[in-house]
């Protein structure tokens, strides 16, 4: 029925008639009602007490009814005003609903007549209040419903990255990003779980203080992540419990919500508002949704590594497989060229010897035994070789390699063949272990390939010196070289040395495929140097 907040206000000079239709007609009703005698003080009360109706006499002392008209007008009052005219005042009416005047009462003044006049005005008032009420619950809807559909919109945007982008930091950034964005938060940030820890690094973020964002990485706690981590539940808190937190020098409200891959906390999502206004259910729901999304991608991404890590294993694989073909071709052409003529020549001297075409051992037949000797154990080294290539390596992938020790088995293998033409090899080595990354079978041949590529390019009484060191640049590398003596052949007694390996070409396969360099160095005085460089080992 009538609200008692409906407020009147009554403009007249006229005491009776102030009486008839405040004390005895509106008030009884439930209107709170304001007197008025003068159009100023009029004007002076509807600011103060901001009317639902107004109802004005047009025989005012002063200024005029129409002239308070004319003031409410020009203060943007947009209140029904009526009129109250006596007989004889029809042009000033007419003029009064000119000026903005919604109704008006005529003498004599009757109860009934008040009460339609002032209910009607009511009415409209009341209409037009419904109207602006359903007016802004509507635009307060339209707002609402646009928000859901921007934090959709993100949360699909988030999951269609999920699903697309492969690099990690972006896709963790634009994780962070989204959960601000629908959490209406100022700062946010993820930790995850390091690998095989329990704390948690920093890995992306949105507005937070340099001297946080330098931690990227790093183990960081804010103090509160650290109880969501171990409970596995949201968590939402602000104000006063918030300051005993690390996290209160941020803000004053806090929304963590926990990111889980088989029921375990893997990651955590932080958002911050600077204001102590708490984060509701909804913001809450979106930011578990973000989340959930989170986890995905985590899930992703080590799905994608595993799968990369098995490629890579299969490529290192076919790799080494083609390696290891090439050096058994290579020794088996080496072998096939090398062996022929000697084969030829220990059959020819120890046939003369046994027929008896030499006669008695002179000095020309022992050296022609000898020589047998040597072409002999020449073929023994041959086999020994091809032997090794038959060994199939079981560990493709790289790992960390002694180089030093590669290097003294290499030499210990060759120092039999070089020892037969007064060839010396030399090893300087450092003191401490040189540990590079690579294939340790593979590493040994190309060692030995180039060690008997030294040989071949000496001359009896010559040397060949090995040295290892290490070159202190980023990335760190190891250095080893070969170098060969300077020789002068005097004359025609010395025979060239023989020795087998692989040659040249496929050494630098070899290296390169374990991520290293080899050359030849040439030097004015003939003497010639290999170098090759390999990349220290990390572990």
């Amino acid at each position: 029925m009538k609200t008692p907040k409906e407020r009147i206000l009554l403009v007249e000079s006229d005491p009776d008639i102030c009486d008839l239709i405040a004390r005895q007609t509106l008030q009884p009703m439930g209107y709170q009602v304001e007197v008025a005698g003068a159009a100023a003080q009029a004007i002076q009360r509807a600011l103060r007490l901001a009317p639902d109706v107004i109802l004005a006499s047009m025989a005012l002392p002063g200024l005029s009814a129409k002239d308070l008209l004319v003031a409410l007008s020009s203060q943007g009052f947009d209140v029904p005003v009526i009129v109250i005219a006596g007989k004889g005042m029809e042009g000033d009416v007419i003029q009064a609903f000119r000026l903005g005047a919604s109704d008006y009462l005529g003498a004599p003044i009757r109860e009934a007549e008040v009460v339609t006049v002032v209910e009607r005005a009511l009415k409209q008032v009341r209409a037009r209040r419904e109207r602006e009420e359903l007016a802004r619950q509507l635009k307060d809807t339209n707002q609402e419903l646009q928000s859901r559909v921007r934090e959709l919109t993100t949360i699909f945007a988030i999951g269609k990255a999920v699903i697309s982008i492969t690099n990690q930091h972006k896709l963790l950034a634009q994780i962070v990003e989204g959960g601000v964005y629908v959490t209406e938060a100022d700062i946010g940030w993820l930790l995850l779980r390091e690998e095989n820890g329990k704390d948690f690094l920093l890995s992306a973020y949105r507005n937070l203080p340099d001297s946080i964002t330098e931690k990227i990485g790093q183990v960081w706690e804010d103090g509160l992540s650290s109880l969501v981590a171990l409970s596995g539940e949201s968590l939402t808190i602000y104000g006063s419990p918030l300051k005993r937190f690390k996290i209160s020098s941020l803000g004053q409200s806090a929304l963590v919500a926990p990111i889980k891959a088989k029921k375990e906390v893997v990651g955590l999502l932080v958002m911050v508002r600077k204001e102590a206004k708490p984060f509701g259910a909804n913001n809450q729901a979106l930011l578990e949704a973000v989340a959930d999304y989170a986890s995905i991608s985590l899930l992703n991404a080590r799905l994608f590594k595993a799968l990369e890590d098995r490629a890579y294993s299969l490529q290192a694989g076919v790799e080494n497989a083609r390696i290891n073909e090439r050096i058994g071709v290579d020794l088996l052409n080496s072998i096939n060229a090398d062996l022929s003529q000697p084969l030829n020549d220990a059959a020819g001297g120890l046939s003369a010897v046994l027929e008896g075409k030499i006669g008695a051992l002179t000095d020309s037949q022992t050296s022609t035994l000898r020589r047998c000797l040597d072409d002999l154990l020449f073929i023994e080294s041959g086999i020994a070789a091809l032997a090794g290539t038959q060994k199939t390596e079981t560990v493709s992938q790289k790992a960390a390699v002694n180089l030093t020790e590669l290097v003294r088995k290499a030499v210990s293998h060759y120092r039999g063949i070089a020892r037969q033409g007064s060839l010396e090899l030399i090893t300087e080595l450092p003191s401490e272990p040189v540990t590079v990354s690579g294939i340790a079978d593979h590493l040994l041949k190309a060692l030995e390939g180039l060690l008997s590529t030294a040989i071949r390019s000496s001359t009896t009484s010559g040397t060949v010196t090995v040295r290892v060191k290490t070159i202190p640049q980023n990335p760190p590398l190891a250095q080893c070289t070969i170098h060969i003596g300077n020789q002068s052949i005097t004359s025609g007694k010395h025979r060239p040395l023989r020795s087998f390996g692989i040659s040249l070409q496929v050494v630098k396969d070899i290296l390169t495929a374990n991520g290293g360099k080899v050359w030849v160095e040439k030097q004015p005085d003939q003497a010639r140097s290999l170098h090759f460089t390999l990349p220290l080992s990390s572990s």
